[in-house]
């Protein structure tokens, strides 16, 4: 029996050594990494933005594939295929009229799915984990499953729905001449005309409309009211489309039950860096690790 103990030490002799090497190297990986994406983000959002989109879009089908979660991959799938099908009409030249309406529709629909099934899954978290589920006589691995996947699905989606939806928002204002992403617009902007769809606005601000609103910016610049909460809330934008002036959203959305929209999309942000990035900087770590020999 001392002679095995003996070996276990002899042969875990310095594993702490390398252990605190790993820890550094982790850290000091984290931080590079991080410095070098807010550069890349600051400098060249562009390509930042693709290359996050389409890492947010395959490392998940990765994982899916190799474990084997058929469901997830069904309904990657279908998402990706409409995704793909809006995503070629908001990229079309010339822009048709109805476009812009079927884009926003379509990335607010997914939004609003995904901030469902993120809640539901948050409280069947939650509930499971007061003992709530016994009353149902669910079992707790069952319970905390259903909702560690509900909470998956609606933040992945929700943080894939905000990235196609930026890009699609660019693409159509940018085609429709009222918005440039760097310099002027090509067009004047007209009071009478919204810069996120280039339709007329035929109810006046003050007036009640049977169908939509109109909506005036502190800056002065009238849009249709679905538009301009599309623009502001799905494309995750935080400037007027014409002149780039800065959106007071509590203004926008005074009332309190829509607040919580706002304050996900921020939440959405933050998890892309987790979801996109982290696998990779893992990655990297492992294999600093491999060529140090240390394991």
């Amino acid at each position: 029996m001392r002679v095995e103990h003996a070996r276990m030490h002899a042969k875990h002799r310095g594993h702490e050594a390398m252990h605190a090497e790993m820890v550094l190297i982790l850290i000091a990986t984290l931080v590079v990494a991080q410095l070098l994406l807010v550069q890349w983000k600051q400098r060249h959002p562009r390509s930042y933005n693709m290359v996050t989109l389409f890492q947010m879009w395959v490392v998940p089908l990765y994982f899916t594939v190799k474990l084997h979660w058929w469901r997830f991959l069904v309904i990657w799938i279908l998402f990706s295929a409409v995704t793909a099908f809006v995503t070629f009409r908001a990229t079309r030249k010339p822009l048709v009229q109805t476009t812009p309406r079927l884009v926003y529709k379509w990335f607010l629909l997914i939004y609003k799915i995904s901030y469902a099934t993120g809640i539901v899954g948050y409280m069947a978290v939650m509930f499971t984990l007061f003992g709530l589920n016994l009353l149902f006589k669910i079992k707790p691995e069952d319970a905390m499953d259903f909702g560690i996947s509900l909470l998956f699905y609606g933040l992945y989606y929700g943080v894939l729905e905000r990235d196609f939806a930026e890009m699609c928002a660019d693409y159509m204002a940018s085609t429709i001449g009222f918005y440039s992403e760097s310099g002027m617009p090509t067009k004047h902007l007209s009071d009478s005309v919204c810069a996120v769809c280039g339709q007329q606005i035929f109810v006046d601000v003050s007036e009640e409309g049977i169908i939509e609103n109109t909506y005036r910016l502190s800056c002065n610049h009238v849009f249709h009211e679905f538009c301009i909460r599309g623009w502001c809330i799905v494309g995750k934008k935080q400037t007027c489309p014409y002149c780039k002036e800065k959106v007071d959203l509590k203004r926008m959305f005074s009332n309190p039950w829509e607040r919580p929209h706002v304050m996900y999309g921020q939440l959405l942000d933050w998890l892309r860096y987790l979801v996109a990035w982290q696998p990779v900087i893992i990655g990297v770590v492992q294999g600093i690790n491999y060529i140090l020999g240390l394991e």
